[in-house]
């Protein structure tokens, strides 16, 4: 099946130029400062359309698909994957909306003016969701937020925070995913909500934005959705959120690739390139066929997630094995680099950095395992 029809490769070739132009250049300077995305290349985000990607036209956005999405965010990657995460913040964030949330916000997310933050985990449950303490208790017409999350990226530079939170006790240990709903903080931007403090993490890599550890006491917040369905709209939305994270794996490990390649010709070794060798040779070629056997994959699950077919099992795959080459791909590089790789003159320790992360976020490797056994033997 040919995914690249000639509109999808113009968005490729754009959305690549645009990366190698505005994005790797600020990578550079920043990441290894720990400095934040600029908003000047936010803007310039937003200019592209890149917050609306997923957004319907009607709303303001390109109203494309998954397919779309994961093409422009493997571009992004390879220069940096934070930025590449950061479209997730508009495309990604408006599950719950009720229609006249969606025509009030959705125009201003699709250009960029209006981004979310998602508070999810706590410290005692990561994979376990079903297993969060943070309690919401009805108030008139609001709820009042209480307890403590863990690993929520961008809750200072969001302009609202999305928080999952018990509003029923646990009565059957069995589904203690239920009685959790889904709430919805507006707040000004830089700033943390009132009844809110915070964190930040001491990250080894995913810079260009803070990644908080927050305490609610009292926090004012709506609910989205129906009550106790909070669990179910968040796993709803995993599929698509594991092909992007299989996207910017694939553009992690391509920019090392790239990197090496050109290094490679120029690194010379006994009077010699050290591409010349049939070591880095075959290292370099495994590392180009590993990416694309990701890249065709993910691909493949997000044509089928834009047809709507339930493909859990296949985003879990996808997801998983992307994660994995990444991790070994830009670790490759690394070693072609040498001691140069290992210092933060050149982007491959940050890609590498990188890479290691996407193993664990959106479910780490091992759920990513049990998700597909479970889907392979359930009728066993």
């Amino acid at each position: 099946m040919t995914y690249l029809t000639e509109e999808r490769r113009m968005i490729q070739k754009v959305a690549r130029e645009f990366s190698m132009k505005e994005v790797l250049p600020v990578a550079n300077e920043l990441d290894k400062i720990k400095g934040d995305i600029p908003m000047s290349l936010r803007d310039k985000m937003g200019d592209m359309g890149y917050f609306g990607i997923r957004i319907a036209e009607e709303y303001g956005g390109l109203g494309l698909g998954v397919l779309e999405y994961v093409i422009v965010t493997e571009e992004l990657a390879r220069g940096w994957m934070s930025v590449a995460s950061i479209i997730a913040r508009g495309n990604g964030f408006f599950g719950g909306f009720d229609e006249e949330q969606k025509r009030n916000y959705l125009t201003r997310m699709a250009k960029g003016d209006f981004l979310g933050a998602a508070a999810l985990s706590e410290p005692d449950a990561g994979s376990d969701l079903g297993s969060i303490s943070c309690r919401a208790e009805a108030d008139g017409d609001t709820w009042l937020l209480t307890g403590t999350k863990m690993w929520c990226t961008f809750a200072d530079g969001a302009d609202y925070i999305t928080v999952l939170a018990r509003t029923e006790p646990v009565t059957d240990v069995k589904h203690r995913h239920r009685g959790i709903s889904t709430f919805f903080i507006e707040k000004p931007r830089g700033t943390l909500p009132p009844g809110c403090t915070g964190t930040p993490v001491n990250k080894i890599g995913y810079h260009g934005w803070k990644t908080w550890e927050l305490h609610f006491d009292s926090c004012r917040a709506i609910r989205l959705g129906g009550q106790g369905q909070g669990f179910y709209g968040t796993v709803s939305g995993l599929e698509v959120a594991r092909a992007h994270t299989a996207a910017r794996a694939v553009g992690l490990a391509r920019g090392a690739l790239e990197d090496s390649i050109s290094y490679a010709k120029q690194r010379v070794q006994f009077g010699r390139p050290i591409a010349d060798f049939q070591a880095i040779r075959f290292k370099i070629a495994q590392m180009a066929a590993e990416i694309e056997a990701a890249r065709q994959l993910t691909y493949f699950v997000s044509a089928e997630i834009d047809s709507r077919r339930r493909c859990d099992k296949e985003a879990g795959m996808a997801k998983w094995f992307a994660s994995e080459m990444a991790e070994r791909v830009t670790s490759e590089a690394l070693q072609i680099h040498g001691g140069y790789g290992y210092t933060t003159d050149l982007p491959i320790e940050r890609y590498w950095r990188d890479a290691r992360l996407t193993k664990i976020f959106e479910g780490t490797s091992e759920i990513q395992l049990r998700i597909i056994s479970d889907r392979l033997l359930e009728d066993r």
